[in-house]
């Protein structure tokens, strides 16, 4: 199997509960730019992200509101934050870091959720099937241009998956590579 996917890079984000984000806003959660995935969007509001006396301001949440607390970081923030989180599967918080959010209505301090989400590529279980592919399955990924390259995702499947391959800012700029550009992913290795 050979397909051309999509690459989606994927900033620091924040993905909240309904009682978090009614404990940091009392405005509602509305959409600044829709997203590739169905139903996804990120929002107009951010937060800061601490740990210890370390802060990243102007993280974003994306929406809608989930049934977990989760911010995902890239290596590069985790060493400005001074922490070493685990890369994981979205929703996967297993021995996740605690973090602080804050914003100027207050703060709230989460036992874990703090992560560097792994690289994955977005499909529906249709999509899957038709190409022969389970949930979490490794494939190969091949980057042209100036800095090319080979390098690992897993699938990522949904009901309304759309097709697209995240990296977060660190994997695209070390490849060069930006939201819309295409890569060819394989299950040839």
């Amino acid at each position: 199997m050979k397909l051309k996917v999509v690459i989606g890079v994927s900033n620091r984000h924040v993905h909240l509960t309904k009682e978090v984000y009614d404990k940091l806003f009392t405005e509602e959660l509305h959409i600044k730019n829709p997203l590739k995935q169905t139903g996804e969007y990120a929002s107009d509001k951010v937060v800061s992200i601490i740990v210890g006396d370390k802060v990243i301001d102007n993280v974003r949440i994306v929406g809608p509101l989930r049934n977990y607390n989760q911010v995902e970081i890239s290596l590069s923030d985790a060493r400005k934050l001074k922490v070493n989180p685990p890369m994981r599967r979205s929703g996967d918080l297993a021995e996740s870091l605690p973090v602080t959010l804050k914003t100027e209505k207050g703060s709230v301090s989460l036992d874990k959720g703090l992560i560097i989400p792994n690289r994955h590529i977005h499909m529906s279980y249709e999509e899957a099937k038709k190409l022969g592919l389970e949930d979490n399955q490794e494939l190969q990924v091949n980057i042209g241009g100036l800095k090319k390259g080979i390098i690992y995702a897993v699938t990522k499947l949904s009901e309304k998956g759309v097709l697209e391959m995240h990296i977060d800012t660190d994997d695209a700029n070390a490849f060069m590579l930006n939201t819309e550009d295409m890569v060819e992913v394989t299950d040839e290795f």
